[in-house]
């Protein structure tokens, strides 16, 4: 067990396990993004820091097949921040959340060394879609294309820089796919640590494994922040999945099935 499921095991509440807490019809999430953890000042403007924060936070929600309703922001800002970049870190918050059709309800605010944003988000559903539901021989797939957000971070570690449109800065969410297809799934979330270690949450909480229908390479399996959807489904269900897809103009990739074995994570834990 790493450091991480070792602290959360500290906690015995049955709302843990998912994207997010599902209490009745809402959706209860918050994620952290953190300046020299998640990202550095200098490789994106204020604007784009506080709209990926805004993006990671909402990927809970949709990974639940909920709708985002309010949000409450907690920002520590360093001193040194002037009321334009101010104006510009809130710019970023609004614009995602008008484009969600959020709410942004309060928070709190403090000074701080460096720029630490958390955020909770408040959401709704008719039915949640949960890590849960997983059957052998269900199938395994995700969606669009993973690795390209390991490359870019690799790249900005050597001082590089990103097209506008790298994943690593444009996140593109899946709700649309997700609202439309979720009565065809078994079981989904979302591909925030890499595809590989997010398989190892539905491996524990399922107590199955997997079998793979061709190789994986750790550059792709092991690619965190991408943010894109793992869903499995059974395998009456393809056809109907595959379709919804193509609606979406959405490429998927099955990849496994659900098996009775062990699984091992080949990835490096991305927490501590």
């Amino acid at each position: 067990m790493n450091l991480e499921n070792y602290f959360i095991s500290q906690f015995n509440s049955k709302y843990i396990g998912d994207d997010a807490a599902v209490i009745g019809t809402h959706i209860y999430s918050k994620d952290a993004f953190f300046e020299n953890v998640h990202f550095k000042r200098k490789w994106m403007s204020f604007r784009q820091i506080s709209s990926k924060a805004m993006y990671v936070n909402i990927s809970d929600a949709v990974a639940m097949n909920a709708k985002p309703r309010y949000a409450l922001l907690s920002v520590a800002m360093p001193k040194s921040m002037t009321k334009t970049d101010m104006q510009e870190l809130a710019l970023g918050f609004k614009d995602v959340a008008s484009e969600f059709g959020i709410e942004i309800i309060g928070g709190d605010t403090i000074s701080n060394t460096k720029l630490d944003i958390t955020i909770t988000i408040i959401s709704e559903t008719k039915k949640a879609l949960l890590r849960r539901g997983l059957r052998k021989n269900h199938l395994l797939a995700y969606t669009g294309k993973l690795g390209q957000s390991a490359k870019d971070l690799k790249k900005l570690m050597n001082l590089g820089t990103l097209h506008k449109k790298s994943k690593f800065v444009n996140i593109q969410l899946r709700d649309k796919f997700v609202n439309n297809v979720s009565r065809n799934l078994s079981a989904g979330m979302d591909i925030s640590d890499g595809l590989f270690s997010d398989l190892d949450k539905l491996a524990s909480i399922n107590k199955l494994g997997f079998k793979f229908l061709k190789k994986i390479p750790k550059s792709i399996g092991c690619s965190g922040e991408e943010y894109e959807m793992l869903v499995s489904f059974d395998k009456r269900n393809k056809k109907a999945v595959l379709r919804k897809a193509k609606q979406s103009r959405l490429e998927i990739n099955i990849f496994a099935s659900a098996f009775r074995n062990r699984y091992i994570n080949r990835c490096k834990a991305h927490h501590f």
